[in-house]
């Protein structure tokens, strides 16, 4: 590979992207065993499952010996703590957690995107491309290619005259342009969600997106808003443990409306995206990213808004809680947010919503993709780090 690599730029540059190395002080601590693993991935799918659910019932149980030594080993590592008689996860088992999801996320993803957000225009803080081009003030003069810029000096003065470089004869080298994003993941914690699991592929896809902008791209930023009845923003540490609202009314239609101060005491389990888009347009506001995005995971149709002071709460899913979260999406895209949907469709016999995401990508200029729950995580990073305008529908 390295022979391949020589007298072969392009070779050369793709080798560099695959081969690199952190070298860091050991610090004593024992290499992760495969047991080790084994134990933090079956209890990592407990927590995503069960959330605060299980972490509450493992307050209550009744442990055997294996038990017992199961929750020793975790103490041990770092990964769980006891406040009172409540156990809680330690920032080092959700960074773990993010980690592992990122991992198995990208197990899955197919050789050859891009590493991401390049973009086709030619720009100043990427790697180097072939050519060059006039300087301009503000670039960067580590930039600055000597050859070309003396050629250009000394064709401007002539042969025999004395030296004199000025500003235009300076060239810099081409690079790709960079761009980094701020990114709010909607992310529907609605009755429905707990059907086929789907929660569970969108809080991995979650952690996974945390993981890599703090690892690759500390330029970018990514908030996480849950959405139901209400909106609000999950913290990273509280993500593995959220779950989607019980469903507490199985009427086959609902018409509430409760003043929006009291909507905690009001059912939780219907969708309202109109209030989580605006949250995440105020979340943006405080950003500095030059591009700025909202993933929109769900599975239905707005069935609530706002207006007027009031919570409304409608199923099934009404034309006025349809137009208000198109609205509020259509004012997120006039501040230049892009919105990408992405619809999970494993109900056959409800497709009929896919009508309203694509009525939100076409207003707002957005993009849709439309997935099972399991191939959401390539359908994300895809967007996440290519930013492909594409539409996937399930075969």
């Amino acid at each position: 590979m390295v022979q391949a690599a020589r007298g072969n730029p392009v070779a050369a540059k793709e080798m560099g992207r695959i081969m690199r190395y952190q070298y860091t002080a050991w610090d004593g601590t024992e290499f992760v065993t495969q047991q080790q693993l084994k134990l933090f991935a079956g209890f990592m799918d407990f927590v995503l499952a069960y959330g605060d659910e299980g972490m509450e019932a493992l307050s209550r149980m009744k442990l055997d010996e294996d038990q017992r030594e199961l929750l020793d080993k975790l103490i041990k590592e770092g990964m769980l703590d006891k406040v009172g008689v409540q156990w809680r996860l330690t920032p080092r088992a959700v960074n773990s957690m993010q980690r592992k999801a990122l991992s198995e996320v990208f197990r899955n993803l197919k050789q050859g995107d891009r590493e991401g957000h390049e973009t086709p225009e030619v720009g100043r803080w990427g790697e180097r491309t072939e050519g060059t081009r006039a300087y301009q003030f503000g670039d960067p003069v580590s930039e600055l290619a000597l050859n070309e810029s003396l050629r250009n000096a000394l064709a401007r003065c002539g042969p025999g005259n004395p030296l004199r470089i000025r500003e235009e004869d300076f060239e810099l080298h081409q690079s790709e342009s960079k761009a980094d994003c701020s990114i709010v993941i909607l992310l529907d914690l609605s009755g429905s969600m707990r059907r086929y699991n789907r929660y569970i592929h969108a809080k991995v896809c979650t952690m996974a997106i945390h993981a890599m902008v703090r690892q690759q791209y500390p330029e970018d930023t990514v908030d996480v808003v849950g959405f139901a009845s209400t909106a609000e923003v999950i913290p990273a540490q509280r993500l593995p443990l959220v779950l989607p609202k019980p469903v507490s009314i199985f009427d086959p239609q609902v018409r509430i409306r409760i003043p929006l101060e009291q909507a905690a005491d009001g059912p939780q389990h219907f969708t309202n995206l109109q209030m989580g888009i605006s949250l995440a347009r105020r979340l943006l506001r405080r950003r500095g990213g030059s591009n700025k995005q909202i993933f929109i995971i769900t599975d239905g149709e707005p069935t609530a808004h706002v207006e007027g002071g009031f919570l409304h709460m409608i199923y099934p899913s009404d034309r006025t809680s349809v137009m208000a979260t198109l609205k509020e999406g259509l004012l997120a895209a006039r501040d230049g947010v892009r919105i990408c949907t992405f619809a999970l469709i494993e109900d056959y016999y409800y497709m009929d919503w896919v009508g309203f995401v694509d009525q939100l990508a076409r207003l707002t200029k957005g993009v849709a993709f439309y997935c099972h729950s399991g191939d959401l995580s390539s359908c994300i990073m895809e967007s996440y780090l290519s930013g492909r305008r594409r539409k996937s529908y399930l075969a």
